[in-house]
C-alpha cells in the first residue's frame, strides 16, 4: 500500500475522499526512515513537522524528576509529534522518539499551512487532523482519571495487539503511570485470563 492509500484508510472513518485528493496532500511531504530510539523532536526544540505513523511506533516523553515520563504512545495510523509546538511554533520541553525502526510521512508546518488556505479539502484535513488529536488527547485524560492501569493496558491491548508486543515495557509502565514490576503482573494476570 502506497502512502496515500495508509493515509485515506486512517481518515475513511471521518470523511470520505477520493485517493487522488489523499495524493495532493502527500505531493507537499515526504516519507521518512528511523532508526530504534531516534530522537525526532528533542527536548525545549519546536516541532518543525507533522508526522504520520505508516509503520512502527513511538512516543512522546516528558523530563521529570531525573526521569523520563511517557505521556503518549503513537502506532501505525496514528498521528504523531508535539502537536501544541507545531501549533504554535515555539519550544517545548517534550521529546518525540521512536521506539523501533518506523517509516513516517511528515509535513511541516509551512506546508501543512499552505494546505489548510489553498483548497477546501485542504482546510478539513487540517481540521479533522486538529480534531483527531483533540479527541485523542481528552480521551487519554479522561481515561487516566477514570480507569485503572489494569483496564488502560487492557484497551491499548485491544487496540494494538501486536505492535504493543514491540513497545518498550518501560515506557507502556511509565504511560499507565506504574512501575515495570506492577505492569509485568498486570501482564501475567491478563495471560492467565486467556
Amino acid at each position: 500500500m502506497n502512502t496515500e492509500e495508509l493515509i485515506k484508510q486512517a481518515f475513511d472513518p471521518y470523511f470520505n475522499v477520493p485517493l487522488e485528493a489523499w495524493q495532493s496532500f502527500t505531493d507537499l511531504g515526504e516519507v521518512i526512515a528511523t532508526t530504534k530510539d531516534q530522537i525526532i523532536k528533542n527536548p525545549d526544540t519546536t516541532e518543525k513537522y507533522l508526522s504520520f505513523i505508516l509503520k512502527g511506533s513511538g512516543g512522546i516523553l516528558f523530563w521529570n524528576n531525573a526521569n523520563f515520563v511517557c505521556i503518549d504512545l503513537c502506532y501505525e495510523g496514528e498521528f504523531f509529534g508535539d502537536y501544541m509546538s507545531f501549533l504554535n511554533q515555539r519550544p517545548t520541553p517534550l521529546e518525540v522518539i521512536t521506539f523501533e525502526p518506523s517509516e513516517l510521512f511528515r509535513i511541516s508546518k509551512t506546508n501543512f499551512d499552505k494546505l489548510s488556505s489553498n483548497t477546501e479539502f485542504g482546510d478539513k484535513i487540517c481540521r479533522f487532523a486538529s480534531e483527531g488529536l483533540f479527541i485523542h488527547k481528552q480521551k487519554q485524560q479522561i481515561d487516566i482519571l477514570s480507569k485503572t492501569a489494569t483496564e488502560r493496558y487492557i484497551e491499548l491491548q485491544a487496540e494494538q495487539p501486536t505492535i504493543i508486543q514491540r513497545t518498550p515495557q518501560k515506557y507502556i509502565a511509565s504511560y499507565l503511570g506504574i512501575t515495570p514490576q506492577s505492569l509485568s503482573r498486570i501482564r501475567n494476570e491478563c495471560a492467565l485470563k486467556h
